[in-house]
Parts: structure tokens; C-alpha cells; sequence
């Protein structure tokens, strides 16, 4: 008979209502597990949360910095990985729709990648797929994958006054 073993690497919590459209409140990862690709998993689970949801979720302020590093980088993998699979125009309230991913994240992406220039009046995005590719391969590994199909969770419901 096998023998299963469950430890304990990380925490988050949830948030049930936020004005600010936080989805998540705190995520905390145990020293020995940090860089292993499980906060990105709990990263990951959060945003599946929020597309069960139906909600565009971001972290709750102010990140720390490993906080910010590991957001940064799971927002690069899930955008570019979006956009790659886009073969026609796109806003970014589309990519913000498709990844659950707010807009003002998006944005901060986009300007740190060069992806999005200022053209004849408006913002337009620049995706040549060399450097998507080149990118993706910076941004570090998608961590431990979250199957959506396994998620059973109801959302919390809040009563309309």
C-alpha cells in the first residue's frame, strides 16, 4: 500500500469582496518551497477563481518584492502565451476579458516588454512572434499547472440591497 505525504508549502487567502477587485488578500510561501514554482500555482489558482468568478481580479497592494517578481512573470506567461494564439486585432480589454487579468497589470506588462508604442494618437501593440518567443522564454518556467476542469468551488454570492 502506497503512502501519500502532504506538506505544507504556502498559503493564500481569498477575497470574498473588494472594491479594488483584489483577488487575492495574502499569499505566503514557506522559505524552503520558495522558487519552486508553487507560488505560481497559488497565482494560478487565485486567477482561476476570479474566471469562475466572471471577475478580473490583481493582488492586493502593496506587492513585496518577491511578490512583484512572481506576478510580473505570471503575467507575461499568461498575456504573451494569450496573445500568441491571437491571429487578429486585439484591445487590451479583450486580453484583460480572455485572462482575468486587470487592465492596469496588462498595461504595466505591455510597457515593460516594449510591446506597446504610442502610434498616430492611439496605443497600438507591437507583436512581432520572434520576440513573443524570446519573451516567453525569459519570463521563467509556468510553474505546477491548475486544471480548471478539477476546480469545484462556488463562488461567494453577495446579496443585492
Amino acid at each position: 500500500m502506497a503512502r501519500y505525504g502532504y506538506h505544507i508549502v504556502g498559503y493564500f487567502s481569498k477575497e470574498k469582496e473588494s472594491e479594488d477587485a483584489y483577488n487575492l488578500a495574502c499569499i505566503l510561501m514557506i522559505p524552503s518551497y520558495q522558487r519552486k514554482g508553487y507560488g505560481k500555482f497559488l497565482i494560478s489558482f487565485s486567477y482561476e477563481l476570479s474566471k469562475k468568478e466572471g471577475k478580473v481580479g490583481t493582488p492586493e497592494r502593496p506587492l513585496s518584492d518577491l511578490g512583484r517578481v512572481s506576478y510580473h512573470s505570471y503575467w507575461t506567461r499568461v498575456i504573451l502565451t494569450y496573445l500568441k494564439g491571437v491571429e487578429t486585432s486585439v484591445s487590451i480589454k479583450e486580453i484583460s476579458d480572455a485572462t482575468c487579468v486587470r487592465t492596469d497589470d496588462i498595461i504595466v506588462i505591455l510597457q515593460e516588454l516594449s510591446l506597446i508604442r504610442y502610434y498616430k494618437g492611439q496605443h497600438i501593440l507591437a507583436l512581432p512572434a520572434k520576440v513573443v518567443e524570446h519573451h516567453l522564454g525569459t519570463c521563467g518556467s509556468a510553474g505546477y499547472p491548475v486544471d480548471p476542469a478539477k476546480l469545484q468551488w462556488t463562488p461567494h454570492l453577495t446579496l443585492s440591497k
